[in-house]
């Protein structure tokens, strides 16, 4: 299992701020940085600017919302940080939620399942290099080819929860990225959708990329009582509200991993033999010195990993 660090949810910084966090994470020996799409920086350019700058750790956005890009956009988006990172660039793209879409954006939210159906029959073919002729209810797209030297097409991860995006997730793209699944959740309900759409459409076996608040700290009650208050807003998003009835918690705080060292390492012990391919910590810096203490015990869970 990789292991990687959230970036991007927090308060904004300045652009060199994140270049030095993927120093530091590839430094201590993490495999990854995903970055959060926000009313902030573009995550797909500043993840072209990350890797470039910082050579050997992966990047990928968790997740880039597909409604306000068009396709091409996007292809030739990600297409350009492949080659800028030397392909270790992922390209993680979803639905967002009816509150941002439709209420902030004015677009149409009725059909979100067929709306990515129709995006991905753009995306897909544009991305590994190929002529597209593409006409479905949302798209005519004729003639379009992207030609971007140093560029593979980079693997497309979808943020899926419900039956019909883990359907896509597994017959069309690379696999999921997840937020707010929990252990039962994820073995009961998204592992077996998203194998059996992979393997009925012949496809490699899905990546799962598993993000969770965590957290190494001295005051458990504390800090988690600090990541309630802070993803409040998880807990009332109809799609993450789902995830955590089906798991039967009553918010997000009841997901996060937050204690001791040994504690953290138990857990991505039992994600990494569950099948989670990659694991986004979203590292909660709710007492002093967690951000530092967390980042440690990530680094020697890889090593000893290695």
């Amino acid at each position: 299992m990789r292991l990687g660090v959230m970036s991007g949810a927090e308060a904004p910084q300045p652009v060199e701020a994140y270049v030095e966090r993927a120093r530091s994470l590839e430094s201590a020996g993490l495999d990854d940085l995903w970055m959060a799409h926000t009313f902030s920086f573009d995550a797909v350019a500043m993840l072209g600017l990350i890797g470039r700058e910082v050579p050997r750790i992966g990047v990928g956005t968790a997740v880039t919302p597909t409604y306000p890009r068009h396709p091409t956009a996007l292809a030739q988006q990600a297409l350009t940080s492949a080659a800028m990172t030397g392909n270790r660039f992922t390209l993680g793209i979803g639905l967002s939620h009816k509150v941002l879409i439709e209420d902030m954006l004015g677009l149409s939210y009725a059909r979100p399942a067929a709306h990515m159906r129709a995006y991905l029959e753009v995306l897909l073919p544009l991305l590994r290099g190929e002529r597209v002729a593409v006409a479905n209810p949302e798209y005519e797209v004729t003639g379009v080819q992207l030609v971007t030297p140093g560029a593979e097409p980079p693997p497309v991860v979808l943020a899926a929860l419900g039956p019909a995006m883990l359907q896509l997730a597994g017959e069309l793209a690379d696999g999921t990225s997840l937020w707010m699944v929990g252990e039962r959740t994820l073995t009961e309900h998204i592992l077996p959708r998203l194998l059996r759409a992979a393997e009925a459409a012949a496809r490699p076996r899905p990546q799962v990329i598993m993000a969770l608040p965590v957290a190494v700290v001295s005051d458990a009650d504390a800090a988690r009582q600090k990541v309630a208050q802070a993803l409040t807003v998880y807990g009332q998003l109809p799609s993450y509200r789902a995830m955590l009835d089906r798991e039967g918690v009553a918010g997000p705080a009841d997901l996060a991993v937050l204690g001791d060292e040994a504690l953290l390492m138990g857990a991505l012990d039992r994600f990494a033999d569950l099948g989670v391919t990659h694991f986004n910590a979203s590292i909660m810096d709710v007492e002093a010195g967690a951000w530092e203490r967390t980042q440690t015990c990530l680094a020697t869970w890889c090593k000893q990993r290695a």
